[in-house]
């Protein structure tokens, strides 16, 4: 139980310091615009990002369904 706790800590101290970096750029970058093909070009990442993502999951589990984890993790035995 006190070793979940830890990894928890760690990893929200990490996401606070990252936000922290963000915010820290965000502030220091003020003057700078972004062209709108620059917005398009975010916008479209990111949701290619989050798709590939999704599809993952999505296959991750259906593998998991159909039972070809465990196959293959019998597989050698």
């Amino acid at each position: 139980m006190r070793a979940d706790r830890l990894v928890v800590a760690v990893w929200l101290g990490l996401l606070l310091a990252s936000l922290g970096v963000a915010v820290w750029l965000w502030r220091e970058l003020e003057g700078v615009a972004i062209a709108p093909e620059g917005w398009l070009a975010l916008a479209a990442g990111a949701l290619l990002t989050l798709a590939v993502g999704v599809g993952l999951v999505r296959l991750m589990f259906i593998s998991h369904k159909r039972g070809f984890d465990a196959r293959a993790h019998h597989e050698g035995e």
